[in-house]
This record gives C-alpha cells, structure tokens and sequence, in this order.
C-alpha cells in the first residue's frame, strides 16, 4: 500500500485538504444492527452503498452529516449512528468488523471528534453504519 499524504501525519494533526487528495470511502448502512462479515464475502458486498470522497481528519461527526444530507429519515433528532470498520481478516478469506464509536442526531456525545485516523482507519477498509432511529420511528435500507 503506497503511504497517502496525510498518512504522514500523527493523530493529532489535520490533513490540509486544499493540498491532499481526498480518499474514497465505501460507506453501507443498515437498519439497526451493522451488516454481518459474511454480507462482505467472496468479493460481495451489501446494495446499499454510498460512496464519499472524504479525508483522514473526517469525524464520525462530518461523516453523520453526509449520511443525513443524502437520507431525510436519518435526519431526525435522536437518531443513533453506529460506525464499524469492516477489513478482511489476515488468518482467513473472510472479513472482520471492529466498531469505532456512535453518534447521536442533534445531541453532543463523546465519540463526535473521533477521525478517521484516530479510529486506524486503512485505505481499502469499508465503513459500516447502523442507524437506529428514535422511539417510534422507522427506517428503511
């Protein structure tokens, strides 16, 4: 794997995204619960893709915001972003999920700042997202 520009760079600095090219990210979602491994298997992977040009220094707050921008349903106040990274497994053909952290619609929680880097992500990894929505709401993916 090449190293990228911003890979450069330790946790606690930002990407200048003027000068380094932006990274595309394999965002799926899901209703409530993250995708299981074998949704990802012998070179599959879940229809409900969304596909985002972003950086490093992305947070699961930036990331919550595009999810919200393309889906009016996440957009309610209280619903739950779960974010897991899905990678292949190094002993096996099959694919592992690790959860990074949870966001919430309209509320302050402890995981928003969290990048990408900081989470490790690694070129190549998928983004995971299950969205739970608030009491008596319903979503679709």
């Amino acid at each position: 794997m090449l190293p990228m520009d911003g890979d450069k760079l330790g946790a606690d600095k930002t990407v200048d995204r003027e000068k380094t090219c932006p990274l595309l990210l394999r965002v799926f979602l899901s209703n409530i619960r993250h995708h299981s491994p074998s949704d990802y298997a012998r070179g599959q992977v879940p229809a409900n893709e969304l596909q985002v040009y972003t950086w490093l220094d992305a947070t699961l707050r930036e990331l919550t915001g595009l999810v919200k921008e393309v889906n009016r349903e996440a957009r309610r106040k209280g619903t739950v972003f779960d974010f897991a990274f899905v990678f292949p497994d190094r002993n096996g053909p099959m694919y592992r999920v690790r959860e990074i952290g949870t966001t919430v619609s309209g509320q302050k929680g402890p995981d928003d700042f969290k990048t990408l880097r900081e989470c490790r992500f690694t070129i190549g990894d998928y983004l995971d997202i299950a969205i739970t929505p608030p009491r008596g709401g319903n979503l679709r993916y």
